[in-house]
């Protein structure tokens, strides 16, 4: 089973993330679960939601505390909540920012992982030029799919089309794919 975490703010799409990448796993031949955890339910308050992917029937439905690996929608909860509690050291953690690890604190910390195991995409500022808005979502799925290949990007285009018809879900495939050709390189790339 491969479970994502994925950690944001209310108003970020961090429910309709898990939510696609469930939806892309499915049009795999794959299991899949997603669901949210709310604290309060406010835009701007921490967000936690949960995928579950597998080949087989999922029977777990407690949250992810050992995810395979992470998405941070919002880089301000790195240093106010334990993000990366219970991910192993061969795990994958997707952050949105242009910031390095070195400006965002954690540069120590990402040395410890696997070359292209931890990156860094600059989600909102790819939304903002496709779809108007700042919602990291499908561009950070995008980038997943290209980082872990758990999914394919046209699983997770396919996904984004049925959920969001018409010019919008054109603009989050638009933007998910851009993510994927910037995570898909082997060096660093700031978006």
């Amino acid at each position: 089973m491969f479970q994502v975490r994925f950690h944001g703010r209310g108003g970020q799409g961090v429910v309709t993330a898990a939510e696609l990448l469930s939806i892309a796993a499915f049009k795999e031949g794959k299991h899949a679960q997603a669901f949210p955890s709310f604290g309060s339910e406010r835009m701007g308050a921490p967000v936690v939601s949960y995928c579950r992917i597998a080949d087989s029937e999922i029977r777990s439905r407690e949250p992810v505390e050992h995810p395979d690996a992470l998405v941070i929608q919002d880089p301000t909860l790195i240093h106010s909540v334990d993000l990366f509690s219970g991910l192993d050291a061969t795990g994958y953690i997707l952050i949105n920012s242009r910031r390095s690890f070195e400006e965002l604190g954690i540069a120590d910390f990402a040395a410890g992982f696997p070359e292209n195991h931890f990156r860094d995409v600059g989600a909102s500022e790819i939304a903002r030029r496709h779809i108007g808005r700042p919602l990291p979502n499908a561009a950070l799925l995008g980038s997943l799919a290209a980082m872990c290949g758990k999914v394919s990007l046209k699983a997770v285009e396919e996904a984004i089309a049925e959920k969001f018809p018409g010019q919008v879900g054109a603009a989050n495939v638009a933007a998910a794919r851009e993510a994927f050709d910037i995570a898909a390189r082997t060096e660093k790339v700031h978006a």
